[in-house]
């Protein structure tokens, strides 16, 4: 056991164990910012998120969830610079048998995403969970914090619409690659799915990309 976590091999493992489970989490991410702009109100959002950060198990999730992207940076960070420092010049990290344009630049993307993480985090997650100033609204007789407006007025500003498209811009450069490359890591590399898998890879970059892009763009112009 204490191989996984000390040997190259396993270090790859964990990262791409949990790159999957992260990208699990972005279709519930994106069916639950999704329900903000097809639906004539924000009830079905704010229960959503009020179910989020109150069931158990969910909470149980989300400790899963850190515990993942944490690994994930961590080992994608420190595998990059092991490379650094073997090859003796700032290469990109080649982890697997094949390399693509993509994934050459798998740091650079991944720094990208880091800043993006923490300011995504600072402006709903922590604020949610924290700050005492997001409105209440009442369905049914019980109370919701009213997140939805919060996404709301903050995709109303221009300069923060752009900065959020771009950066999912750079994650769906980061998934093209990373996708098939963590199914390959785990051994599932093989001439007859490995093609399907890109596809596949490629297709749910496409439309998570698309999706995340939606919601800002149509809350600026259309609510």
């Amino acid at each position: 056991m204490s191989n996984l976590f000390t040997s190259s091999i396993g270090k790859k493992l964990i990262m791409s164990l949990a790159g999957l489970f992260l990208i699990v989490f972005l279709v519930v991410h994106l069916g639950i910012n999704l329900s903000l702009i097809f639906s004539d109100t924000r009830e079905s959002f704010n229960k959503a998120a009020h179910f989020m950060s109150s069931n158990l198990l969910i909470k149980i999730v989300e400790i899963i969830l850190f515990g993942g992207l944490f690994l994930h940076m961590f080992y994608g960070f420190y595998l990059q610079i092991k490379n650094w420092i073997a090859r003796g010049r700032f290469y990109s990290i080649n982890n697997y048998s094949q390399t693509s344009f993509f994934s050459k630049f798998m740091i650079h993307t991944a720094v990208i995403i880091t800043v993006f993480i923490i300011i995504h985090l600072s402006d709903f997650f922590f604020k949610s969970k924290f700050s005492g100033e997001i409105p209440v609204v009442f369905y049914n007789g019980k109370s919701y914090h009213d997140l939805g407006i919060l996404v709301i007025e903050k995709f109303k500003i221009p300069g923060f619409v752009i900065f959020y498209i771009v950066c999912f811009i750079f994650l769906a450069f980061h998934l093209l690659h990373g996708f098939w490359s963590a199914f390959q890591t785990l051994g599932l590399d093989h001439r007859l799915y490995t093609p399907w898998i890109k596809v596949i890879g490629v297709l749910y970059t496409i439309l998570v990309t698309a999706g995340f892009t939606l919601i800002p763009v149509y809350i600026y112009f259309f609510m």
